[in-house]
């Protein structure tokens, strides 16, 4: 590519001292110097509208010869330029795909990511942080460009296509993970995959818990719903008695929301207040009218004592702050609807 462009600047280059060396030689052969373009513009390009003057002597016959030389060897050059650089372009992409192609017939034993979102990228990060081999499989050009910036193995097409999902290696690999933001396509591609390879191990994400019995049946050895990852995790961070307040500490909340930024999550307090519709609700309820969007993974008492993974049959008196995981947009309306105040974004008020 480098040696196209070099062609087609060397060709301008020479095309403008063609046409300043054929202007000059005109008018000091004694033409106007407007004649002197207008002849050449014509002549170079061969309009063929006649010349402008006469050519009577041989010199002036001579260099028109020479005008029509070099100005058309020069437009050649740097036509060829610009098709040297299409088919460098194109030559290149197909070297490319067939060196892909090659690698990923050779890949044993490797991992199959279904889907270059938020969850796929953080997956990728984490595979290729184990070095253990993959293939990401997506549509999308812009995500298909940023997996091959980082070099990550790429095979382009939708994972619901037999055919793609071959090409990347499918009756080779180990694990499948099907991450995809559409529970429908994860299902798809999970009976796809396990028709394909019945030893395969596929893991799916599923967007509510209604989705997780549809991916098991549709050949899903594992399934993972947002709202429920690092749930446990995240609580011992939260409770953990080492640990002084970790959501106020700058440097461990910054580093928490980040991780669950990348997944689409966020965790927040949501205290009971006196006329809110969960008063004297247990926390199995709760979860229950949640319908699977997010979990409670702790529970704060208004004297401060926290307690740890709650039982379902505990019930919520006034003043108890809810900490729950779930999905950045259902928070919000779930606190709305059920008239709950959301203590990290809101000033904390204590009330005896």
């Amino acid at each position: 590519m480098h040696r196209a462009f070099q062609r087609i600047r060397t060709g301008v280059t020479l095309f403008a001292i063609a046409i300043l060396t054929s202007v000059i030689g005109y008018v000091a052969l004694g033409w106007p110097v407007m004649d002197a373009i207008y002849m050449v513009v014509i002549t170079i390009f061969g309009v063929g509208y006649g010349e402008v003057r006469p050519l009577e002597t041989p010199a002036e016959r001579y260099f028109t010869i020479f005008v029509i030389v070099a100005g058309t060897s020069s437009v050649v050059y740097i036509v060829g330029g610009f098709v040297q650089m299409i088919t460098e372009g194109e030559l290149n992409r197909a070297f490319d795909t067939q060196r892909k192609s090659r690698i990923i017939a050779k890949l044993k034993d490797h991992a199959i990511i279904c889907g270059y979102g938020r969850i796929g990228q953080v997956l990728a990060k984490q595979l290729d942080q184990a070095q253990q081999a993959f293939v990401i499989i997506d549509n999308n050009s812009e995500r298909i460009q940023t997996a091959e910036t980082k070099g990550y193995l790429v095979q382009t097409g939708s994972a619901t296509d037999e055919v793609t999902l071959e090409a990347a290696g499918i009756n080779q690999a180990k694990v499948l993970a099907t991450v995809l933001p559409d529970d429908a396509t994860n299902v798809f591609i999970a009976l796809t995959a396990r028709g394909l390879n019945p030893q395969l191990l596929i893991l799916a994400r599923g967007e509510s818990a209604e989705t997780e019995k549809k991916l098991r049946l549709a050949g899903a050895d594992h399934v993972v719903l947002p709202s429920s990852v690092s749930g446990h995790r995240i609580a011992n961070l939260i409770t953990q008695p080492t640990v002084v307040d970790v959501l106020s500490q700058t440097t461990e909340r910054h580093a928490l929301n980040e991780m669950l930024t990348q997944l689409n999550l966020k965790i927040d307090e949501l205290m009971i207040q006196e006329n809110c519709f969960l008063l004297g609700k247990t926390i199995g309820e709760v979860e229950v009218r949640g319908k699977g969007r997010f979990v409670v993974i702790a529970l704060r008492r208004r004297d401060g004592t926290t307690i740890n993974h709650p039982e379902y049959g505990l019930v919520l008196v006034l003043g108890d702050v809810l900490i729950v995981l779930g999905h950045q947009g259902d928070l919000p309306k779930f606190a709305s609807r059920y008239e709950l105040r959301s203590e990290l974004s809101n000033p904390k008020v204590e009330t005896r």
